[in-house]
């Protein structure tokens, strides 16, 4: 039996071109342009170069994430995008201003839905691209290697070209986003892309005119070429044409890139090969001559924007149930706190998720108020509004917009926070033990610049230790300048000194059990501690009300 098929094979891209002897083997790329523009994360400057950005290197959580939920959100934020590692970017604080600035803006260009459907369009494009390098590099047979290799190259010019000409008549603000337009702008029309468009074109050109015929005979199979012997294909059909009925249908069957070659089909491809030298030797030279294809700058960029894609997916997703996100104004030590309208990022996500809904809150301190006491009956929202001091200090320190409808907030040299942790049986050490080291070593770090953030400390030992302990420590927060939030039930703590700032988690009036979440600026009540008491023992009036309705 004789037919005629034009060659298959399949190929992933890699950054690594398959080996071969063929002539041009090693010639040299063409000259890229010269990299103008390094990275819409970092602006320019002498310290930043094109192939030394920062977040490329593993990063692993900071302290305080887990405490303040930032692991979280993070996985949130960056869930679906496993391919880009984009934890790294969402992990690094930033102390320069100017950096935070620089994103902003992008994340302004990002306010324009063709912005976004552009930029998107191109990554899931460059991912293909990145995708198909995996079976050129890992492909067990060659010429699926190379094919796989043209395939992603293809894929990859593609890209390119679609996103110069959509940035090209985009509208853009952003310094990052002008940058890197036109140094795209100056790529596509340099020769090493003209080369590499031109030669892509004419490997795809060949390779789709090939036409062989493949002789099955028992178990033997003779590949020729096509005006070798009689064509059995065109026999086939004038025989059964007197048969025909109707109209011809077409039937298309869909075709996995998941599958790889077996020994037979690479068998005949090599048999192929022989028949075309000229073809898969100029593939074969495409391949070394084309090795490293992909731009770096491109290539960073297209991980890098994913950063703000990611956070802007997920700023919609709750922006949808009626929540706002700002850009804040950020300073250095000592700038004054302010978050309106402002929410949990973590506790938001699970709750929109839930279709229930998020209260919000305003923080508002003023010139020399540095540390927050917050009071109030338990499950009021005290912690919650630690952790979202904390959350919102971390997001404008990476540049992203913050929750609530305006915002001013410092940005931190660093984090510290002592949360209350359940006794390990195998530590020696006590809870107050603990807590004292902890506090030992967050005082040995921290400067004028730091965020510090202590939920019910010192709660092991008896109330009049907790209190002193506690008072020893604001003193020395004061003495050092630092930022600082206290959840606490000592109401006393606000009385020493005038420049501490009382926030009280308030309840329903009419239902004093009912809690609001609602965290108000005013002094304490004195009640928090009495409360807490009262809960511990079921002497509160819901407790009661249990008991004689039985």
């Amino acid at each position: 039996m004789t037919t005629t098929v034009p060659p298959r094979q399949r190929t992933r891209p890699s950054a690594q071109a398959p080996r071969s002897s063929a002539r041009g083997a090693d010639e040299a790329n063409p000259p890229a342009p010269a990299p103008s523009f390094a990275s819409v994360l970092w602006p320019p400057g002498p310290e930043l170069e094109a192939h030394s950005v920062p977040g490329w290197e593993p990063v692993s959580d900071p302290l305080y994430f887990a405490d303040l939920h930032l692991d979280d959100i993070l996985r949130s934020v960056i869930a679906g995008r496993d391919p880009y590692d984009l934890a790294p970017f969402f992990r690094q604080r930033t102390l320069d201003e100017a950096t935070v600035r620089y994103r902003h803006e992008v994340f302004r260009d990002l306010e324009d839905p063709e912005v976004v459907d552009a930029l998107r369009g191109a990554g899931v494009e460059m991912l293909l691209a990145r995708q198909r390098l995996v079976p050129a590099r890992k492909g067990y047979y060659r010429y699926e290697r190379e094919r796989w290799f043209l395939d992603s190259a293809a894929t990859y010019r593609g890209a390119v070209a679609t996103l110069a000409e959509a940035l090209a008549r985009l509208h853009l603000d952003s310094a990052a986003l002008r940058g890197f337009a036109a140094y795209l702008a100056d790529y596509f029309a340099s020769p090493a892309y003209e080369t590499l468009s031109g030669d892509i074109r004419a490997r795809l050109d060949e390779l789709a005119e090939i036409r062989y015929r493949l002789h099955l005979e028992g178990p033997r199979v003779t590949v020729g070429h096509v005006d070798e012997g009689p064509d059995y294909g065109a026999q086939v059909l004038a025989t059964f044409e007197k048969f025909r009925q109707g109209g011809d249908k077409e039937y298309h069957f869909a075709d996995s890139d998941s599958f790889g070659m077996n020994h037979v089909e690479a068998a005949v491809l090599e048999r192929v090969a022989l028949l075309f030298p000229s073809q898969f030797a100029a593939l074969d030279a495409f391949c070394h001559r084309h090795a490293e294809f992909f731009d770096p700058v491109i290539e960073r960029f297209d991980r890098e924007i994913q950063f703000y894609l990611a956070y802007v997916e997920h700023m919609a997703r709750l922006r949808s149930g009626g929540l706002s996100f700002c850009h804040p104004e950020v300073g250095p030590s000592p700038t004054p706190l302010r978050a309106i309208e402002t929410f949990d990022l973590a506790l938001a996500t699970i709750l929109r998720r839930d279709g229930s809904p998020v209260v919000t809150n305003d923080i508002d301190l003023s010139d020399g108020e540095r540390i927050i006491v917050v009071s109030g009956p338990n499950q009021g929202g005290k912690t919650t509004t630690a952790r979202t001091i904390g959350q919102l200090h971390h997001l404008a320190a990476i540049g992203v917009p913050v929750p609530g409808t305006a915002a001013r907030i410092q940005l931190v040299d660093d984090v510290f926070t002592i949360f209350e942790r359940a006794e390990v049986v195998e530590d020696l050490a006590g809870k107050l033990e603990d807590d004292l080291r902890r506090v030992y070593g967050m005082f040995r770090r921290a400067t004028s610049a730091s965020l510090l953030i202590m939920n019910e400390s010192f709660s092991s030992t008896t109330l009049g230790d907790q209190l002193a302990i506690n008072q020893e420590v604001l003193r020395e927060v004061l003495r050092r300048g630092s930022i600082c939030v206290v959840v606490t039930f000592l109401d006393e703590l606000v009385a020493l000194d005038p420049t501490i700032v009382s926030l009280v988690s308030s309840v329903d009036p009419d239902e004093p059990a009912t809690r609001t979440f609602k965290v108000v600026r005013r002094p304490p009540d004195g009640l928090a501690y009495a409360m807490a008491i009262a809960e511990k023992h079921g002497l509160t009036y819901a407790r009661i009300s249990e008991r004689l309705a039985r």
